[in-house]
């Protein structure tokens, strides 16, 4: 009994000792007893992310990937995945189908039928004076129909499937043009966000450093403790204007996430800044290029069209149907007891209802009349967006200098200001002013630059073509002509 205590007291103290030397061994020892983050990542940490080299959505853990992306790959990301585009590719491939069923008028009908039928004549029957009963077996019954003409019915029909083709695919035209504008508007609102940002950031190190200084007057004793109190509550302000520059800058890449169509993308750096790109294009160049390129302006003419298709059609509601047919039967008293076959053409006059027919003609009339109008109605509207687009772009462009410089002005008020303080001879008052009045310049500045780039998106979305990238080329010979003129006859005078 004594040797199996010491026995168990002995392997007691063994393994006190043993877990002792176990906890005491370094994190790399202690197997099991620590999460590695790149095995089992936090669920915050798992979220949809871009791969650069397959354009698609990958759930990645562990380690976060941030890549820089630019409006070019913004607007092809847009392209793959915005599913208003999808939409509208769907509606293109549908009426590409409906063209083709209007197309099979012109394809043989094949029919087959069997069966069995019973049959008691009643006057037969009645004239005999017993009941008669016949058994009818088929065993086959092949049928095939054939139209030939049909006096132009089939081709009006499959040209307004046409139109309607063309229309579908105007409208992906604009569809796209619509989604291009609002990425790009969207692409400059988050550029605009995190230069505001920039702006918060610098607003907090200039206040710290005003804190700073108020600090070491008052413990100099040439500023009284009010000024510092100015300085920290000014700090604490823009300290919180920080948090919402910070939280606009997550809202605006939300909202290019979603005119992209990814809205669970995640973060991404922005290559280029926020800057004024020149456009020299002229009000003539701007109607003539949304004429012959706008897609509501196109889509107008094709409805006209397709409705004048459609009054010739109701027109030939008279017109008969030239077919031929053929039949061949297996059957009888049993399933092949006989056979018969029958062909032959036909020229199919439908019935006429004479008063329904003019009243739909009357109408098919009524409707090309109105899409006449909507479509004079479109082109007004296209003419007045387009000169609307144009001078607001003119307008956010000519105040683009006049922003710059008075941001120029604030800045070397507030730099005077400074000066002035940290000499003491300035008040934190006047600072305060200053440095408000530089903040807020520096916020209209960008917020110029990002209203010019955006009013710049509505006129390329308006005239249905990107301005930049050579898709339009402007013809500035004249331009530079007239003020060579102009230049030529003010040295002459």
């Amino acid at each position: 009994m004594k040797k199996i205590f010491i026995t168990f007291l002995i392997l007691s103290m063994f393994q006190q000792v043993s877990y002792a030397a176990f906890w005491h061994k370094t994190p790399k020892e202690q197997l099991g007893n620590t999460i590695k983050k790149e095995e089992y990542p936090d669920s915050k940490d798992v979220e949809p992310t871009i791969d650069p080299n397959q354009d698609t959505l990958l759930i990645k853990g562990g380690i976060e990937e941030t890549m820089d992306i630019t409006l070019e790959e913004c607007l092809r990301y847009a392209l793959g995945n915005n599913p208003r585009i999808q939409s509208a590719m769907q509606d293109v491939f549908a009426s590409d189908a409906r063209i083709r069923q209007a197309w099979s008028a012109y394809f043989p009908q094949f029919g087959w039928q069997t069966g069995y039928t019973r049959i008691k004549q009643l006057q037969l029957s009645d004239a005999l004076g017993q009941n008669l009963t016949f058994n009818y077996f088929v065993l086959g019954q092949i049928s095939a129909t054939q139209m030939l003409y049909d006096f132009g019915v089939t081709q009006n029909q499959v040209t307004i499937r046409k139109l309607d083709n063309q229309g579908y695919k105007i409208t992906l035209t604009g569809t796209v043009n619509d989604v291009v504008c609002e990425v790009k508007k969207a692409y400059f609102n988050l550029q605009y966000a995190l230069e505001a940002k920039k702006v918060a950031l610098e607003m907090v190190e200039r206040y710290e450093a005003f804190y700073e200084q108020a600090k070491a007057f008052y413990k100099a004793g040439t500023s009284p403790k009010v000024d510092v109190t100015i300085a920290e509550v000014n700090l604490s302000n823009a300290k919180l204007l920080l948090i919402q520059a910070e939280n606009s800058v997550d809202i605006a890449m939300a909202r290019l996430n979603n005119t992209m169509g990814m809205p669970y993308a995640n973060r991404y750096n922005i290559s280029d800044n926020l800057r004024y790109n020149p456009c020299e294009i002229t009000l003539d160049q701007a109607m003539k290029i949304a004429r012959e390129s706008r897609p509501e302006f196109l889509l107008a003419d094709v409805k006209v069209e397709e409705a004048r298709q459609n009054v010739k059609l109701v027109k030939k509601s008279y017109f008969p149907q030239l077919t031929v047919e053929g039949q061949y039967q297996i059957g009888g008293k049993t399933f092949v007891s006989n056979y018969g076959y029958n062909f032959g053409g036909y020229l199919n006059f439908p019935t006429v209802n004479g008063m329904l027919i003019k009243n739909e003609i009357k109408e098919a009339k009524a409707l090309h009349s109105k899409e006449q109008a909507n479509a004079a109605n479109t082109k007004n509207n296209i003419y007045y967006e387009v000169q609307q687009a144009y001078y607001a772009m003119i307008e956010k462009k000519n105040s683009i200098p006049v922003s710059f410089l008075g941001m120029k002005q604030a800045k070397e008020n507030y730099e005077l200001s400074y000066g002035r303080y940290k000499v003491g001879v300035g008040n934190p008052v006047e600072l305060k002013e200053a440095q408000t009045q530089y903040q807020n310049a520096l916020l209209t500045y960008y917020n110029s630059l990002y209203q010019f780039n955006a009013a710049k998106a509505d006129l390329e979305k308006y005239i249905g073509k990107n301005i930049a990238d050579g898709e339009v080329q402007l013809d500035t010979s004249k331009a530079k002509t007239n003020k060579n003129s102009k230049k030529h006859s003010k040295h002459v005078s």
